[in-house]
């Protein structure tokens, strides 16, 4: 049976990128996106490009139940997942009394629900095969409470706490759970979320390429978590030394709209 590489959140920003980084090592693709329009296209680019199968599911996420959904169709097509890689993500920035309570659930819902579900489904058969590799996308929000992005950073922070022991029960198995965490990247991210004008969006940006490159290394060798960048690693570090008295007013101005 051929094997695959599913990539949630795939026609952009990091998720575009790491598709392209899989198809570039001749992994054959399950692209999972809302747009029907932008995943047959990039179906069509990445198989002509490099000469892969890929498969082309449109689903919603942020939806009770579509997790479930994509696995179904998965099984029907009689796909094997070997790689899942759900990087499928968006943020809803302000202070907390401010932000529209539909989108944070939608959030939660995506980050947390859907994250969870899709490892429940696809982690049985890697671990009955031997061989599996998850890599679900953290943030360096992952590390510390945000103020302004209150409930963007606690999803994140579920994620990088349920990886970590998740990764730990499956010593031994030949499947991992990697937790990737970028800082601040150059993709759509940002502008959908209102957030360009922030401070955190007007320096260090990481390239999307970087961030997947970096993701792709650490998946192959079944590392635990990976922090691309420098700028990105000395804000982790600072967020585990620096007092919150501290930390949190600073990060509280780095993410404030202009």
């Amino acid at each position: 049976m051929t094997k695959y590489a599913l990539v949630t959140g795939s026609t952009s920003g990091i998720g575009r990128a790491f598709a392209e980084k899989l198809a570039s090592k001749q992994h054959n693709l399950i692209l999972v996106s809302r747009d029907a329009r932008k995943l047959n296209n990039q179906q069509v680019m990445l198989a002509q490009q490099h000469g892969i199968a890929a498969h082309t599911i449109a689903a919603d996420l942020s939806k009770p139940g579509a997790a479930e959904k994509v696995h179904a169709e998965v099984t029907q097509r009689g796909l094997e997942v070997e790689i899942l890689v759900s990087n499928a993500g968006f943020n809803e920035c302000g202070p907390f009394l401010d932000n529209n309570i539909a989108n944070e659930v939608s959030m939660i819902q995506l980050h947390a629900t859907c994250t969870t579900e899709l490892m429940k489904f696809f982690l049985p058969k890697m671990v009955e095969r031997g061989y599996g590799r998850v890599v679900n996308l953290g943030s360096t929000g992952s590390y510390m409470a945000c103020p302004n992005d209150a409930v963007y950073a606690a999803t994140k922070a579920y994620i990088l706490r349920m990886s970590k022991a998740i990764h730990a029960e499956l010593k031994g198995t030949g499947v991992t759970v990697t937790t990737l965490c970028p800082g601040a990247t150059k993709t759509a991210f940002a502008s959908r979320a209102g957030m360009e004008g922030t401070l955190m969006f007007k320096y260090f940006l990481l390239k999307p390429e970087t961030v997947a490159a970096a993701g792709y290394r650490a998946m192959r060798k079944g590392r635990v978590t990976v922090i691309p960048g420098t700028y990105s690693k000395l804000l982790v570090l600072a967020s585990k030394i620096m007092p919150s008295a501290i930390l949190n007013p600073l990060t509280q101005k780095m993410l404030a709209k202009a």
